[in-house]
């Protein structure tokens, strides 16, 4: 492309910045009802009267809807562009927190929060960043990077605000209040984003952006090697966040401390987010996700040493900093060895896949303590899970035809 084209192309230009900017706001917002759930769950179990386990089949049910959201949610972002799945999740969020602070039986809560406010948070992230995945070809890592941290990002904002209204009006208060934001505020937003991709206006595979990378797999098998590494990496990644704070109080610390410690796990996960998006741009997705799952599998490792207060402190920060940039590496990876017309549905999958991991090691873990009284064993089961996400990345790496291909800078 000569430098005409480039700077007539919109592709790294201006309005995809401005575009990235929206996406990260309604990211942001969008992961109330990611959130909003962890934070009621003690009202919502004493108005409703049921058990710590009972009442935690609404978070469940709303993973399950996200993870769902993610894959149905791309296939529309894929056929008919982003703006009408983030108008219908908008208005899902809207009468989905309506609908749930209205709710008169604990099992309308539950249902509510995942078939409204779990797929509507889904709307926010997986199709998201196949989108702005189209806006950038040189910065794509740090612009998918930054969409991601939507989710980081609200879940630093919207606890502290509903706390708020917790403790003014009660968590149904807290309810209509985010469901009048979610409508007020990301419909206009998501209107915003109506331009349609350059891949769309241009057509055809004459494209500014890169094309497939050449590998010696096929699609379907590639697909199902990333889906087994983004099981096998959240599996490592859910034992210390899901965990955490049982831990804390198990080793005489208590809640608090374990609360802070996960706390401080999401702030390196945020900061690291951005620093892998830009080692992305330069080193391309699968090396950088190999990067972080090594030193993802060194962090988990210490925590079999060391049990100390401070010491876990460092541990959970160096955890934190090592975990949070590896799920958006799968959309990366998604754009660097497929077609871009099929990327929402294949990121969409592949986010679902590392729901599932994040599911399914949390209860892994649990069921292990459950068995052997320790956390040891558990911790010794995501290292060896997060081993197989490390040699799917480096079977990976060797199937890809020509070592000159892996910045997506290059192309």
């Amino acid at each position: 492309m000569d430098n005409a084209a480039s700077r007539a192309s919109p592709i790294d230009g201006r309005y995809a910045w401005f575009r990235l900017g929206l996406s990260t706001l309604l990211g942001t917002i969008g992961s109330a009802g990611f959130w909003a759930v962890v934070v009621v769950l003690p009202a919502v179990q004493e108005e409703f009267a049921t058990d710590r386990a009972g009442v935690t089949v609404s978070y469940t049910l709303t993973m399950v809807g996200f993870a769902l959201g993610n894959v149905l949610l791309g296939r529309v972002v894929d056929r008919f562009g982003i703006v009408l799945p983030l108008v219908a999740t908008s208005l899902a969020l809207a009468v989905g927190f309506a609908g749930a602070a209205m709710a008169t039986a604990f099992w309308q809560f539950a249902l509510i929060q995942g078939i409204l406010i779990g797929v509507g948070s889904a709307g926010t992230f997986g199709p998201l960043l196949a989108d702005v995945s189209h806006w950038f070809r040189r910065r794509r890592g740090i612009a998918v990077a930054l969409t991601a941290c939507g989710n980081y990002f609200g879940g630093a904002l919207w606890p502290l605000v509903i706390r708020v209204f917790l403790e003014i009006d009660g968590w149904r208060a807290s309810y209509l209040v985010i469901g009048a934001v979610c409508l007020l505020v990301m419909v206009p937003l998501s209107l915003c984003l109506r331009r349609k991709p350059p891949v769309a206006e241009i057509g055809g595979g004459a494209t500014p952006n890169a094309a497939p990378l050449p590998i010696a797999l096929s699609q379907r098998n590639l697909m199902v090697l990333l889906a087994v590494a983004g099981i096998g990496c959240c599996i490592a990644m859910s034992m210390p966040q899901v965990h955490i704070v049982a831990y804390c109080t198990d080793l005489g610390y208590g809640v608090a401390r374990g609360a802070e410690m996960l706390s401080l796990m999401l702030a390196g996960g945020a900061v690291s987010r951005i620093a892998f998006g830009f080692l992305a741009d330069r080193i391309g997705g699968v090396c950088t996700l190999l990067c972080g799952s090594v030193l993802q599998c060194i962090a988990l490792f210490f925590f079999l040493p060391f049990d100390g207060l401070v010491a876990l402190y460092a541990v959970s920060l160096a955890f934190g900093l090592a975990q949070g940039g590896i799920v958006p590496c799968y959309a990366i990876i998604v754009r660097e060895y497929m077609p871009w017309q099929v990327a929402g549905q294949r990121v969409g999958f592949l986010i679902m896949s590392t729901i599932v991991g994040m599911a399914l090691g949390g209860w892994m873990s649990g069921r292990i303590f459950d068995l052997t009284g320790s956390y040891q064993a558990a911790i010794l089961n995501g290292i060896a899970w997060n081993l197989v996400n490390v040699g799917i990345m480096i079977l990976i790496l060797t199937r890809t035809r020509g070592t000159h291909r892996t910045s997506p800078a290059i192309g």
